[in-house]
């Protein structure tokens, strides 16, 4: 197993989005790369911890390759958009990448070079040091999951859930 640690706006809608492909063994939302100890979503959201909302992507590259895990980060939120995914402003938006060694680091370098050939503009993500990651509050693990009709995730994570369908359809689970 395989774990990546990535940064692309609210967390929901990257655990919305990586639950639903094969081979993903587990996906947790927490905090990463700031410099508060075990930090609440609260103090995060003040943009003051320097903590990004991130998931810690589990897969199983047998059945999906890494670079498929990230090309769906690079289709799923805009990389051109610094400390921000549409509405959601701060820091603790950003587009960040956490390897936990070089060949991750290598891996991300390479899935960034392929993100400028798609997208227009300057890609913003940033790769930096794997800090502690923090386990977010029960209440945002699964968050889609547990609550597929509320506003956020109808108006911001299904469209992504939907385009990443669209664009990875041989690797989405079976309903």
């Amino acid at each position: 197993m395989t774990t990546f640690v990535l940064a692309g706006g609210c967390f929901w809608c990257l655990d919305a989005v990586y639950r639903t492909l094969q081979g993903v063994q587990d996906v947790v939302s927490g905090y990463v790369g700031g410099t508060v100890a075990d930090p609440s979503y609260e103090l995060v959201c003040t943009g003051r911890t320097g903590h990004a909302e991130a998931v810690a992507v589990t897969f199983d590259e047998t059945v999906i390759p890494a670079d498929v895990i990230l090309d769906v980060f690079f289709t799923l939120h805009d990389p051109r958009q610094l400390n921000r995914q549409g509405a959601d402003i701060g820091t603790q938006y950003r587009s960040a990448m956490f390897p936990a060694d070089d060949e991750q680091r290598a891996l991300f370098e390479r899935a960034i070079e392929r993100a400028a050939d798609i997208w227009d503009g300057t890609i913003v993500t940033t790769i930096e040091p794997l800090t502690e990651f923090y386990r977010a509050e029960e209440y945002h693990q699964e968050f889609f999951a547990k609550n597929p009709g509320q506003g956020y995730c109808m108006a911001v994570a299904v469209p992504k859930v939907n385009k990443v369908r669209r664009a990875y359809a041989q690797y989405i689970l079976a309903s």
